[in-house]
């Protein structure tokens, strides 16, 4: 016979939510093994001596890493779930008849505490990881997503406007956050005089992505150059700039991160910068953020073709580090001989091409560090093979970058097993 469900719900008696949760549960076991007690100590700064109590920082902390586990990106709804969720309520500690805290309280906090607490926050975390000995070290993987703001391309204005809104209200904020700000510790160094000033100099001059907050440089050496996000913004998400995707173009983010190669695949760093930034830019920034911070000496680096800038390899060669990274390949379909067919003649300076004939040195072009090579006008005219070279009639030309003998060392890796391996291991 067919069974029909009837609804009745009787009052819970006895009844603990303790034993509601089954004892394998993730949120169980996080809450076994982090401890965050830590994280009060972290920002008593930012709480009076006064007044009525405060949500726990502890408790509000949990809630961030729920947002993290959970793939939530509001407040508002993180408490919704939590509301019907039994597993998060144990792990924040709120029994079946407490109320839980309000979404525009978490908002608050939140603000209150700025990217720098959150930072900190983040960083014991890796610590933690470190001395558990869950990073391995060795080897660190690149990779940034996209993600879209929660803004609207109607929102976009003029960006003066949107400047000139935004320091009226929120002057009286800035300079408060500016008081309360956590200043970091000075760094034990040797060098002094001189040397000091002229350091001092060299770093005030360089966009320093992780100092800046993953702000973007607005400071353009060509004044003929103008970005679009440099004249236009959103007036309700001015850090965010156009981004194309497959349905057409949004307003978003590049979240960045460099990850451990060891199993557990530890974050080490995280920043999160405008669309318009392409990816390779913060790169060393991460890489050496991650040395220092975590006194790590790495063997290898692995990314995309975003990061096979020649900057970027000749850094992170110049250190020892391995690059793995694909190079551009630009002239991928074209159906001319490529630049791998002309041999390069050291002891003459100068270019071979298929049929033997040379190609000689032009003239450097030190914006873009590549020298040029071209051959005769008369020799391509006359050549047989004209047809599979150029279709100028001035004369193939090849240019080479200053660096080559970094970028035909990363050509060797790709040949072998490691860099096949490397590769793989960052698709997971």
């Amino acid at each position: 016979m067919m069974g029909i469900k009837r609804r009745a719900f009787a009052p819970l008696v006895d009844v603990s939510i303790e034993d509601l949760v089954p004892a394998d549960h993730f949120y169980r076991h996080l809450d076994a093994k982090l401890d965050l007690s830590f994280v009060r100590e972290l920002v008593k700064d930012r709480y009076s001596q006064i007044g009525g109590p405060s949500i726990d920082p502890v408790v509000f902390f949990r809630l961030q890493l729920c947002m993290f586990f959970e793939g939530i990106r509001s407040e508002r709804k993180l408490m919704r779930v939590v509301a019907d969720r039994l597993s998060i309520r144990l792990y924040l500690g709120y029994d079946l008849h407490e109320p839980l805290p309000d979404h525009s309280s978490l908002t608050k906090i939140r603000e209150r505490h700025g990217l720098r607490i959150f930072r900190r926050f983040f960083e014991e975390i890796v610590e933690r990881c470190i001395d558990a000995g869950l990073v391995w070290g060795k080897e660190l993987y690149f990779d940034a997503t996209k993600v879209e703001a929660n803004a609207s391309l109607d929102s976009v204005q003029p960006r003066f406007v949107v400047e000139t809104h935004l320091a009226q209200l929120f002057d009286d904020q800035r300079k408060a956050a500016d008081v309360d700000a956590v200043e970091p510790r000075p760094l034990p160094i040797s060098a002094a005089g001189d040397e000091l000033e002229e350091l001092a100099r060299s770093n005030g001059e360089r966009h320093d992505w992780i100092a800046e907050d993953g702000r973007q440089d607005r400071r353009v050496a060509d004044p003929d150059y103008q970005r679009v996000s440099d004249y236009k913004a959103s007036s309700t998400d001015p850090d965010s700039t156009l981004m194309p995707l497959k349905r057409g173009v949004h307003l978003g983010y590049h979240t960045h991160y460099v990850v451990d190669g060891g199993k557990a695949r530890i974050i080490l760093q995280a920043l999160v910068i405008p669309s318009e930034v392409m990816a390779n830019q913060p790169m060393l920034d991460l890489l050496w953020r991650c040395r220092f911070r975590w006194k790590l000496r790495p063997l290898q680096v692995t990314g995309d073709t975003t990061y096979g800038t020649v900057e970027n390899i000749v850094a992170v060669e110049d250190e020892g580090i391995r690059a793995n990274v694909p190079l551009p390949k630009t002239d991928k379909n074209s159906p001319l001989f490529r630049r791998r067919d002309f041999t390069r003649d050291e002891q003459r300076e100068c270019c071979i091409c298929p049929r033997g004939k040379l190609l000689k040195f032009s003239n450097r072009v030190n914006s873009k560090e590549i020298t040029v090579y071209r051959a005769k006008p008369g020799t391509c005219n006359a050549c047989l093979l004209k047809g599979k070279c150029t279709t100028s009639s001035n004369g193939r030309s090849i240019s080479r970058s200053f660096h080559e003998e970094y970028l035909n060392r990363v050509r060797e890796y790709h040949q072998t097993d490691a860099y096949k391996n490397a590769r793989r291991k960052r698709q997971v």
